[in-house]
């Protein structure tokens, strides 16, 4: 049964009898709902013109049925000069929202209020108009994946760098999604499997999508993860696959020791043992002579290490590698 916008609901239907006082009190502002009406009385002369006839309508032969009870706020009918009637008593909802001046808001294709939808094809790599300077690595969208072992500072290193740009910078930690998933969460202590990997690449598919779609909203992205030069589908070959050519990869590779130390501050399932962690620190030497810029930050802080991240896109801009 529906009732009027701000008028307080009955309790359950209960049978009362006719004249009975109601069980509950209306707030205040609130008419008291009306009770059975009343018979009406045949018009003198006939019924008046239009009038529904007895039964009309009605299977069972009665008349119109009442007006369910409660019904408060009669439904407002626009006013005769074309003005909209006055607002009734009672709760109104919030406007709605609306779209900052210069906004989509015709739902065209690409776009959901006035938030761009990211493109269907890859990332490409920003291009300046012709006859230009490089891009600024400073001020441009870019799309920027820090790779190295466990240890090696890439999440901290991208953490400091998206809060220091000048323009508006996310970061994207593949091991933050995925430990999005709590029941059945495949455990890198564990080893890698068929549902280590599956997981990966779920994590990985929904990092790149979230890259696209800042990106197509003029907001730069980091992404940090352990890839692997020897497996290039799992890895690069898949991060190409779901950013684009436009993605920006740099190397962070410290040495062992380094790693190591920094593994051994780790807690939860982060912290990984000496042994898997020497034996990724030795998988990712082979980025070297890869063409990928890499960056020994053994000796660095994590502002130093940032900063060189930020000359070492400038010269990917300028010259992109390829990969």
């Amino acid at each position: 049964m529906q009732y009027a916008v701000g008028a307080p609901l009955p309790p359950r239907h209960q049978t009362q009898e006719q004249g009975a006082t109601p069980s509950w009190t209306p707030g205040p502002g609130h008419p008291v709902p009306p009770g059975p009406p009343p018979s009406p009385s045949a018009p003198p002369g006939g019924p008046h013109p239009g009038a529904v006839p007895p039964g009309a309508g009605h299977p069972g032969g009665g008349g119109p049925a009442a007006a369910p009870p409660g019904t408060g706020h009669p439904a407002a009918a626009p006013a005769g000069n074309g003005q909209p009637a006055a607002a009734q008593p009672g709760w109104s909802a919030p406007p709605p929202h609306s779209a900052p001046p210069g906004a989509d808001t015709t739902g065209t294709a690409g776009s959901t209020g006035h938030i761009q939808l990211p493109p269907g094809a890859p990332v490409a790599l920003p291009s300046p108009p012709a006859g230009t300077a490089a891009p600024d690595a400073a001020h441009t969208a870019v799309a920027v994946l820090l790779i190295g072992p466990a240890g090696a500072g890439k999440t901290s290193v991208a953490r400091h760098w998206a809060d220091c740009r000048r323009v508006p910078t996310a970061h994207i930690s593949l091991d933050d999604v995925r430990e999005w998933v709590r029941a059945g969460f495949a455990d890198p202590q564990q080893g890698w499997n068929d549902h280590s990997e599956a997981q990966y690449r779920l994590a990985r598919r929904t990092c790149g999508f979230a890259a696209r779609n800042f990106l197509a909203n003029g907001i730069s992205c980091i992404l940090d993860d352990a890839v692997f030069p020897d497996r290039p589908v799992v890895g690069l070959g898949g991060w190409k696959r779901h950013v684009g050519p436009g993605l920006l990869p740099i190397v962070l590779l410290p040495g062992l020791e380094i790693v190591l130390e920094r593994n051994a501050r780790r807690t939860g399932n982060r912290r990984l043992s000496d042994e898997e962690v020497a034996r990724i620190h030795g998988r990712m030497a082979g980025w070297y002579g890869s063409g990928l810029p890499i960056i020994d930050n053994s000796q660095h802080d994590v502002a130093t290490t940032a900063r060189l991240l930020d000359d070492v896109l400038a010269r990917s801009l300028a010259s992109p590698p390829s990969w």
